[in-house]
């Protein structure tokens, strides 16, 4: 196995035109996700998250810094080898309505990644394969021909994953992916994506600004605040005995991880 983080950011600094000068959406931000660990990138609205979560695949470039993926820095947008190296990176949006194509069902929206591959498999391969992915996200086969409208938000999320893991991806990028689901779909969600980080020997960064969630998923937590990093470190420490008034100020939003309250699980999750 290699030394190297799976996923690496250095020194990535991403800046927008304002009034007056430039905002700093990210400044300076480094952090590494190894393999098998599930980073929770934690922070308020407006802290830079999602921002740093579009710079890793490459879907926003970097004023400065750079990223790398097991130790080998990615190709530049546009670069032959980009599109290769960003099957083992693969995204979860926070709103599944606006991910997936509303005239696509569900086969053909999970089916997608197969179709674009190269080479692509035969259609009966990933029919076959589409099916299976169904399986693996608690999704019932016969949901294949319908429609995103047609199902609950829970479902179409996990429609999402499915279409995620179709090309076998080592990491998953998760933007506030629970957010947008009521507090039972959540767990339910959540709890797949436990089982399928064991299954699969995934890696995840999961972006979110509710500290509740990632206590039942996180290995380590990363805190940004104005696109500073501010704090990081293991899960437990950081929920434990946050280091930054920052930090503490998230846990304290959430009255069940309390610090001094902590030790208390998963907070009904």
């Amino acid at each position: 196995m290699s030394g190297h983080p799976l996923l690496e950011v250095r020194d990535v600094v991403v800046t927008y035109p304002a009034e007056g000068g430039e905002h700093r959406a990210l400044d300076g931000v480094s952090l590494a996700v190894r393999r098998g660990e599930t980073l929770a990138l934690v922070g308020e609205s407006g802290s830079g998250k999602s921002t740093l979560a579009r710079v890793v695949m490459g879907l926003v470039t970097p004023r400065t810094g750079e990223i790398l993926l097991d130790g080998a820095a990615l190709p530049p947008l546009g670069h032959p080898a980009r599109r290769q190296h960003l099957r083992r990176l693969q995204m979860v949006f926070q709103d599944p309505d606006a991910s997936l194509d509303p005239r696509r069902t569900v086969s053909q929206s999970v089916g997608e990644p197969l179709e674009l591959a190269r080479p692509s498999p035969p259609r009966a391969v990933r029919e076959a394969r589409v099916a299976e992915l169904l399986d693996e996200v608690g999704l019932d086969r016969d949901l294949g021909p319908r429609y995103p409208h047609e199902l609950s938000g829970g479902q179409r999320q996990r429609v999402c994953i499915a279409r995620a893991l179709a090309v076998e991806p080592e990491l998953l990028v998760l933007d506030e992916a629970v957010s947008a689901l009521d507090v039972s779909v959540q767990a339910q969600i959540l709890n797949l994506l436990v089982d399928l980080r064991e299954r699969r020997s995934l890696t995840y960064l999961f972006i979110t600004h509710d500290l509740r969630v990632v206590r039942h998923l996180a290995t380590s937590v990363a805190a940004l605040r104005g696109g500073v990093l501010v704090e990081s470190g293991p899960a437990d420490q950081v929920f434990d005995a946050p280091a930054h008034e920052y930090t503490r100020t998230l846990l304290a939003a959430v009255p069940a991880l309390v610090p001094t309250a902590a030790g208390g699980g998963d907070a009904g999750l």
